[in-house]
């Protein structure tokens, strides 16, 4: 049993994080140079790429809810004086 749900455009969005974090780690030890401007594409991409997971992983979500769902298709349940939960 899982913990939490998976999410993962915060995977990638990590990942992305620990891409720039070694981009300038290996700058700072002079293993080799990172130019300041270079964070810029791998930021982008990164971010470009979590939106896309988020939004798949959303839309697969959403329609596995859909097609366990079978309330939606009863009648409503009336609003007269009854608060009984189905």
């Amino acid at each position: 049993m899982l913990l939490h749900e998976f999410r993962p455009g915060r995977l990638v969005v990590g990942l992305t994080a620990l891409a720039v974090a070694a981009l300038y780690a290996g700058d700072a030890a002079r293993a080799w140079t990172t130019a300041w401007y270079a964070v810029v594409p791998v930021l982008c991409g990164g971010l470009g790429t979590a939106a896309v997971a988020t939004w798949v992983s959303y839309r697969i979500r959403r329609r596995s809810a859909r097609s366990r769902s079978s309330e939606s298709t009863e009648a409503p349940a009336s609003s007269s004086g009854s608060q009984a939960i189905r």
